[in-house]
């Protein structure tokens, strides 16, 4: 049993206060959810009457919650969102769950997008719906089931199942690469575009080639994909990911700044909380992807 009953007002009351609290009158509540501003007062009634105590103070001008009761209207607007959330995701999909996976926009587009089709395939009864997180939330603040992550395994909390190692290539504008970046000395002088989730990825680099390097400048993105136009465009030498840059450097929009052996940097990951039970589609998703990453066709 969740709660006794007599704690659990009716989501009429509730509806009524979240509004009333937030519109601050009975009359803009009424207006807002159809009814008369007698049936507000009632369902106000009928909340205090249940919990016994006062949840509004009542002055000519307007209606005001107690105190208290701001402090608990603040946790029922919290839960009918998420009653609404619940019932827009039983909506779209009445025979089976919904995945709410959070996913970083180059990988999702380039990597995961492709294969999507084919989970959809075989789990019909599980709707995916994507968002997107650059760095790493607390689950309990968020509607997301799993996540994407890259890098290490440095967030709190979560279970971990490894997709892939991203490996890295300096990569410029063929005009960019005519004007000559023939030493390390004359790349790091070279406009160099930096993602503000890697702040460190070109000292990492340079370190890789033998060079100490700190402090380098240039132009800051928040998304991989701004930073392959502004590098194809010419602005400047930006560390990309093999999986993303591979067809711009085979069609030519695209050079090797720099001739060595691509770098890691880290991993992608998928992670899901620990502290919950795992829905069944967060475990019907990992075991797809557990065959994906088995599959060597699929890398």
């Amino acid at each position: 049993m969740i709660a006794p009953r007599r704690f659990l007002p009716s989501i009429s009351s509730l509806l009524a206060l979240e509004a009333v609290d937030r519109l601050g009158s009975a009359s803009a509540a009424a207006h807002e959810l159809s009814l008369t501003q007698s049936a507000i007062s009632r369902q106000l009634k009928a909340a205090e009457d249940q919990l016994g105590i006062d949840l509004i103070e009542r002055s000519q001008m307007r209606l005001q919650l107690t105190p208290a009761a701001k402090d608990y209207v603040e946790t029922a607007r919290s839960s009918l969102k998420d009653l609404a959330q619940a019932a827009l995701r039983l909506t779209a999909n009445p025979a089976g769950g919904s995945l709410n996976l959070s996913i970083l926009p180059a990988f999702g587009m380039h990597w995961l997008a492709p294969r999507l089709l084919d989970f959809a395939q075989s789990h019909p009864e599980v709707t995916v719906n994507l968002g997107t997180r650059l760095k790493p939330f607390d689950f309990s603040n968020e509607h997301f089931h799993a996540a994407i992550h890259f890098g290490r395994k440095d967030w709190a909390g979560v279970s971990y199942l490894k997709i892939m190692r991203e490996e890295v290539l300096p990569v410029c504008s063929p005009a960019l690469a005519l004007q000559g970046l023939n030493t390390l000395e004359m790349l790091r002088d070279a406009p160099l575009l930096h993602l503000d989730t890697r702040a460190d990825a070109w000292e990492q680099w340079f370190s890789t080639q033998g060079q100490a390097v700190q402090g380098l400048q240039g132009m800051l993105f928040d998304q991989f994909s701004t930073m392959v136009q502004a590098t194809i465009h010419g602005l400047g030498v930006a560390l990309l990911p093999t999986f993303l840059v591979k067809k711009d450097l085979s069609e030519g929009r695209l050079k090797l700044a720099w001739n060595a052996p691509a770098i890691s940097l880290g991993d992608y990951y998928l992670v899901w909380p620990k502290d919950r039970a795992l829905p069944e589609p967060v475990k019907s998703f990992r075991i797809w992807l557990e065959g994906q990453l088995s599959d060597k066709s699929h890398q």
